[in-house]
């Protein structure tokens, strides 16, 4: 499954993105996609992930719960994720990857083992 993500870009805390993660045709069907964001210096995390169309049960990670939301659109074969009241300490790299499976732990999401991966998309929160 091909996998790339879009969206990304400056913007000042409190303010707004959508990401969009664009996968190959009917992948949403057999694969859980997650989001996956990297920061210089910190660790990697798992901030959200749905399953596949069979379900499309989402989870969040804490740190994001309340202000990100999931979705996903079948027909485009591309998963969103909206991204509100950005912080500081959510600028990172954002990627995207594919997954059988998809789910949360005391306030992580679990993700993986990974089928696919895409590039990443810088989103940078500062004023």
């Amino acid at each position: 499954v091909q996998l790339q993500a879009s969206g990304g870009g400056l913007v000042q805390p409190g303010g707004s993105l959508r990401l969009s993660c664009a996968t190959s045709r009917r992948s949403l069907d057999y694969y859980a996609i997650g989001w996956l964001r990297q920061a210089p210096g910190k660790e990697r995390e798992w901030v959200s992930c749905i399953s596949s169309s069979s379900d499309r049960s989402t989870s969040y990670s804490d740190s994001v719960k309340g202000r990100f939301t999931i979705s996903s659109d079948n027909a485009k074969n591309t998963v969103h994720l909206q991204m509100n009241n950005l912080k500081p300490e959510d600028t990172a790299v954002y990627s995207c990857a594919a997954s059988e499976s998809c789910g949360l732990r005391v306030g992580r999401v679990l993700f993986g083992p990974l089928a696919s991966r895409g590039l990443g998309t810088q989103v940078t929160v500062s004023s």
